[in-house]
């Protein structure tokens, strides 16, 4: 194993390709009347404490979302199968509109876009934001959850730059 003394911009995402992470996609709603709903794919999404329940994502302030996020009272994470790969890429493109493109979702509590079909998803109310460097640390309290069907569904994992998926051992 190689140390460096110096982790530059370079060195940090290399070192972090090695670390595999569920993939999701967060939602929030318009942040005005008029505009468009926020989502974008993010593999930053984790458990922070279970008394209270509470959640955790980043989003860098230069993201196309950053504007709904940074407003929105009420969020919506979906853990996305590892069928939906094509949800994480078009929720990852810049420049389309990411609902009309992706097609199947629906309003939920608070205007939050709701994702159909994911492995699981919370609704979750913002309780807090964290400035750290060019990004903001979000953390939401789970209101409401559900769960995909069918149990032995797997996610979509991300991990050296490549979406892959689990198979679970017989």
């Amino acid at each position: 194993m190689t140390v460096s003394s110096l982790v530059d911009a370079d060195l940090f995402r290399n070192l972090l390709r090695r670390h595999a992470a569920a993939v999701v996609v967060i939602t929030a709603p318009e942040p005005q009347p008029g505009a468009q709903p926020a989502g974008f794919t993010a593999t930053s999404f984790t458990s922070v404490s279970l008394d209270p329940p509470l959640v955790s994502f980043c989003l860098a302030h230069t993201a196309s979302a950053w504007p709904a996020v940074s407003n929105a009272d009420v969020v919506a994470v979906h853990v996305l199968t590892e069928e939906q790969e094509h949800v994480a890429r078009t929720f990852s493109k810049r420049g389309i509109d990411r609902f009309a493109a992706h097609g199947d979702w629906e309003p939920g509590p608070g205007g939050v876009p709701l994702l159909g079909g994911v492995l699981a998803r919370l609704v979750c109310r913002v309780v807090r934001r964290v400035e750290a460097g060019d990004h903001t640390i979000v953390l939401a309290s789970p209101v409401a959850g559900a769960v995909h069907d069918d149990l032995a569904a797997t996610p979509l994992m991300y991990h050296d730059g490549t979406y892959h998926n689990l198979r679970r051992a017989a």
